[in-house]
């Protein structure tokens, strides 16, 4: 009763409050590996595509740049180009824009909410050419993928025993970039360090989503998520965290100057350069999702605690066919409301989404695909968020582009939105 009554006024603060204390029980749900992976075991430059494996059709890309996108071993191949950082070779890739001119030339996602992203999110580069990508870049601060990735699973899963990131960004690097001079913000995430030979097995040198790299052709091959959004299957890259258990459940970057991107945005307007995702912390498990969903889910049948490469096939394999968490975005470029597509970000806010005893014990807590329907659900009281309460973001962002859909486009919410009732949504965009 204590804690509804501060729920029945306007209480802002105790909803930021929720927030850290959420971001505080993720962080610490085990304890911080420390160690590191000494030397390295370099493998040579691969491309990873056989001639027999399902290609999704380009046509359902969201990222027209992308070149490939391969169902069978779960990776997408992207367009990759070359900077330098303390006069070493870093290589990267680019999937949004800011400014739509420039995301359609480039073939990117336009994600016009990163412009709102807060100056000390933003790394600025030099370059030689006013767009990025065309010309040499010189950037501020580069990630060190050299730590080994630590995700053992807990009891349940969820929460992980120990974990530790596998790569961990310096104090000046951030995925976001910005040409001196210029104004587009761009989402340019470096995925491998040095000149090669280049570890895509156990990850010393590379992104924990490199599996394949042609400095020759200029490719990388990046094992991507399956997930949801708006009733449809969806398919993203994931590469960075500002919290330090994400990042190795996401096998991202731990970058810590995400965490500087903005306060949580709206849902209903362009403020802010955040959009919502929802992540369940104990929905079924299985290998096939639907049903299984959740970050459970992902640990115990999707590999997660495996480092993935083509070396660990069952990893892809479990990947393949059900094993991601399924997380549920909340927004999606290819909707047919322009005011709608327009509020796409790739920069997630994070809502973690606990099933009730009730929906447990009656074997409702299936796969969820829709946003609005999870707040439906909410609104019900059949889901909360993981401390028991009312719905709220836990200001952890992760950096997930979306890459295509499978078979459809999502294009309308699949429920009306329920509101913001200060007994249901206090403070969740």
């Amino acid at each position: 009763m204590k804690n509804q009554s501060r729920w029945n006024g306007d209480d802002r603060g105790f909803a930021f409050t929720r927030r850290a204390m959420l971001k505080g029980t993720l962080a610490g749900a085990g304890g911080l590996a420390l160690s590191s992976l000494a030397g390295g075991f370099a493998l040579p430059e691969t491309s990873v595509r056989a001639a027999e494996d399902e290609m999704l059709p380009a046509s359902k890309f969201t990222i027209k740049s992308t070149i490939a996108v391969n169902l069978t071993k779960h990776f997408a191949t992207a367009p990759l180009f070359q900077g330098t950082f303390n006069g070493q070779p870093v290589w990267y890739v680019i999937t949004e824009a800011s400014d739509e001119g420039v995301a359609s030339d480039l073939g990117l996602n336009f994600s016009p909410r990163l412009a709102n992203a807060a100056a000390p999110s933003v790394q600025q580069v030099a370059s030689s050419n006013s767009i990025l990508g065309r010309g040499m870049v010189t950037f501020a601060g580069a990630p060190n993928f050299s730590p080994t990735r630590v995700v053992t699973a807990g009891p349940k899963g969820f929460p992980p025993a120990a974990f530790a990131p596998g790569a961990n960004a310096d104090a000046k690097y951030s995925d976001l970039v910005r040409v001196q001079g210029t104004t587009v913000v761009y989402n340019a995430p470096i995925v491998a360090v040095g000149a090669g030979p280049f570890d895509v097995t156990n990850h010393t040198n590379t992104h924990d989503r490199l599996i394949g790299i042609d400095t020759a052709k200029m490719t990388a091959d990046l094992v991507m998520v399956r997930a949801f959004s708006h009733g449809k299957d969806i398919l993203y890259h994931s590469f960075s965290a500002s919290n330090p258990l994400a990042a190795p459940i996401e096998r991202g970057t731990f970058v810590p100057l995400l965490g500087m991107v903005s306060p949580p945005s709206t849902r209903t307007t362009q403020a802010g350069a955040r959009s919502s995702i929802f992540a369940f912390v104990n929905g079924q498990t299985g290998p096939m999702s639907p049903p299984a969903q959740g970050l459970n889910h992902v640990i115990l049948d999707g590999g997660g605690t495996k480092d993935a490469s083509l070396q660990n096939a069952d990893v892809l394999e479990k990947l393949r066919i059900g094993g991601d968490a399924h997380n549920v975005l909340d927004s999606f470029p290819t909707l047919r409301d322009p005011a709608l597509a327009r509020l796409y970000s790739p920069l997630w806010d994070l809502q973690l989404v606990k099933w009730s005893d009730e929906a447990i014990a009656r074997g409702a807590n299936t796969a969820q695909m829709d946003a609005n329907q999870i707040r439906q659900l909410a609104a019900q009281g059949v889901v909360h968020a993981d401390d028991n309460l009312p719905l709220v973001t836990v200001d952890i962002i992760v950096n997930c582009p979306v890459i295509a859909f499978i078979d459809q486009a999502p294009d309308a919410p699949q429920a009306a939105d329920p509101g913001t009732s200060s007994t249901l949504f206090r403070g969740a965009p």
